[in-house]
């Protein structure tokens, strides 16, 4: 038996998330007593697919075919299966990225297997009972979950688990799969990305505001900050209403759910809508002038202050601290 671990790539290059997700999985195949098998779907050099063995993998499959070049979900799905049933893989681990929630259902199906979905810790292994933990109700509430299928489909909560090295040296094999026309009926023919910017999902940090702002020509400090602490920028549901922002930039129920180790919230008072997409972060900073803002009751420190004279006082402070 075995544990694969499908590692996504973005045009060519691995993301953090697809690091985590080979901890996480070298980290699993341990418990289990397991062999450990990464698959790369797409064009990646194989210097990139070396960088895999960084992290304990020594076994590298890669599929790269004209046919699969952009993402194709119900044929990267067939593809992974099929993979994992010719290397006896009775675990298949991936990123919950946005390509990852509609994989994982899919694959599950495919194999037989049991899912469980957005897990946030390391399992616990007894026999083929195999429990999971995950947050619900909008990260206020810890689920644990039993997979007691023989095979099992884990997809992990990006900056759930802590990337580790444990380098290695790789090995990278081919695999030629056999992909069903009708695996391709429908075929992405382009992806336009933000390259310019942190991915909101995969941030470690993310610094928001809302209607505080008071107008969208007032962003330029919010996208400094961000900039000078590595940070995507996003923003609340009332701001991309109006159209100061654009919605892909929306955190909360309705928009993105967001886990990173850091959220600066500034001039957002706190509505249990915003706080549903953002109560997983597992750092929470709170600026607001309003002492009675909601916000404040969740957050891990904050302050009281008005954001036009604070976030400036940050930025300068900020950078004297980098150039020290």
């Amino acid at each position: 038996m075995s544990v694969l671990v499908y590692i996504e790539n973005v045009e060519g290059t691995f993301k953090k998330s697809a690091f985590e997700a080979v901890s996480y999985a070298k980290a699993v195949a341990d418990l289990a007593g397991q062999d450990i098998i990464a698959l790369s779907i797409g064009q990646v050099e194989e210097s990139e697919l070396n960088k895999i063995g960084t992290y304990g993998v020594s076994n590298v499959v890669t599929v790269n075919t004209d046919q699969l070049g952009q993402f194709v979900n119900q044929a990267y799905a067939s593809v992974i299966a099929e993979v994992a049933k010719s290397k006896n893989a009775s675990t298949v681990i991936l990123s919950n990225t946005f390509s990852g929630k509609g994989l994982a259902p899919r694959i599950a199906a495919k194999l037989s297997a049991a899912l469980g979905a957005a897990a946030t810790a390391l399992p616990t292994v007894d026999g083929n009972k195999w429990q999971i933990k995950r947050t619900v109700f909008s990260s206020k509430a810890i689920a644990t979950e039993e997979l007691s299928a023989d095979k099992r489909v884990i997809s992990l909560s990006p900056n759930a688990f802590e990337v580790k090295e444990n380098p290695v040296s790789v090995s990278v094999e081919n695999f030629q799969p056999n992909v069903a026309g009708s695996d391709l009926s429908t075929v992405i023919k382009d992806i336009v990305r933000a390259t310019d910017k942190v991915s909101l999902p995969e941030a470690e940090i993310v610094v928001s505001a809302g209607r505080g702002l008071k107008g969208p020509e007032n962003w330029g400090m919010v996208e400094e900050l961000a900039e000078i602490l590595g940070a995507a920028t996003a923003c609340s549901k009332p701001v991309s209403d109006a159209g100061w922002r654009p919605h892909s930039e929306h955190v909360g129920q309705t928009g993105i759910a967001v886990s990173p180790n850091l959220y600066i919230a500034i001039g957002i008072s706190g509505a249990i809508q915003h706080l549903a997409g953002v109560s997983a972060s597992k750092t929470i900073v709170v600026i607001n002038k309003d002492p009675e803002a909601p916000f404040f009751k969740v957050a891990d420190y904050g302050i009281v202050g008005d954001a036009f004279e604070v976030i400036p006082q940050l930025i300068e402070a900020f950078k004297a601290y980098k150039n020290s």
